[in-house]
């Protein structure tokens, strides 16, 4: 099932379908819909996870890494429920 993220990047609003069946996380998603290249990202993340106690530093660092990449608000729209029969 595909969800919606909104972001910005380059102050401009950008909405994208994303699927954890073809991503890992929604960074990863907008990230490659601006093709960009997170190889050596991916590797840092990887060692501030192993050497930090929490997910602080982790998300701080990626949080502080995409700002550097020019991306604003990064997040998952709200699902929509609809009632059995409606589409």
């Amino acid at each position: 099932m595909s969800r919606t993220i909104i972001y910005t990047y380059k102050d401009q609003e950008k909405y994208i379908s994303f699927s954890y069946s073809q991503f890992r996380s929604i960074h990863e998603a907008v990230a490659a819909a601006e093709g960009i290249d997170l190889t050596g990202y991916l590797k840092m993340e990887q060692q501030v996870e192993a050497v930090s106690s929490g997910e602080k530093a982790v998300r701080d660092f990626r949080d502080s890494h995409f700002r550097k990449l020019g991306f604003g608000k990064i997040t998952l729209a709200p699902k929509q429920h609809r009632g059995i029969g409606e589409k």
